[in-house]
């Protein structure tokens, strides 16, 4: 990771290609001016996808949530910039990106300051053709061996000591017979143990039960979820 200084905080970029990136190309707006947004996923707020060059990115700004969420949309107390959510994810990215672990390549970061606050963004490269679970599962089924592939994967990371503090069907994308895990705000590399590893898991289950009662035709049974754990255990073991 290589860092300058803006005018208003830091930059730091993975990608040789971003390091010439500005403030302004944490806007939506710019990429809107120029008419290189090519994509958004939409949920609580909107995350842009984006042409640069000849790469997709995804910009993600980041916002609070909660009832702090109440008082301030976007602004976070500053503790020093490498604590800062979007250098603490890009970091811990390009950590894993770097070991081989099935994660989004990282590509830069934003952080700009004002008095003891801070906002911040995160550009990382667009998996390409890939759905989330949820959206994977209001189509099709996966096969026994695709839930344990995905138990088998998420072990990987749990064995690395990789916490993913929002591991729900919707930080799991499927694009090209391959798992990734996204989102790691909020994320660490911790030493294993399975107080956290299995709530992580029951963290995961939670969701796939809470997306399941929005949407009944989702296909995921219990079948299903034991199929992930033995895949998952056969890893650890």
């Amino acid at each position: 990771m290589q860092i300058k200084s803006t005018n208003k905080g830091i930059i730091a970029w993975c990608d040789d290609l971003a390091k010439d990136l500005t403030s302004a190309h944490f806007s939506p707006e710019y990429w809107q001016i120029n008419d290189a947004i090519v994509g958004q996923s939409k949920g609580r707020y909107t995350t842009w996808f984006v042409q640069y060059q000849t790469q997709q990115w995804v910009l993600r700004h980041y916002w609070r949530g909660g009832l702090i969420e109440k008082f301030s949309k976007d602004a976070y107390i500053f503790t020093g910039f490498e604590r800062t959510r979007a250098i603490a994810e890009l970091a811990i990215l390009e950590t894993l990106h770097q070991e081989g672990f099935p994660v989004p390549r990282p590509i830069s970061a934003n952080v700009e300051r004002f008095g003891i606050w801070y906002r911040a963004d995160l550009l990382i490269e667009l998996v390409n053709g890939a759905d989330d679970l949820v959206a994977l599962l209001t189509k099709l089924e996966l096969t026994a061996e695709q839930w344990q592939t995905l138990g088998k994967t998420i072990a990987q990371f749990h064995a690395r000591g990789v916490y993913h503090a929002d591991l729900n069907a919707k930080n799991i994308l499927f694009a090209n017979q391959q798992f990734y895990l996204i989102d790691f705000d909020r994320g660490e590399l911790k030493k294993p143990h399975s107080s956290w590893q299995q709530a992580n898991l029951s963290r995961l289950l939670r969701s796939f039960n809470k997306e399941q009662t929005k949407l009944p035709n989702l296909k995921f049974n219990d079948q299903n979820w034991q199929q992930l754990l033995a895949g998952y255990n056969q890893h650890m073991s």
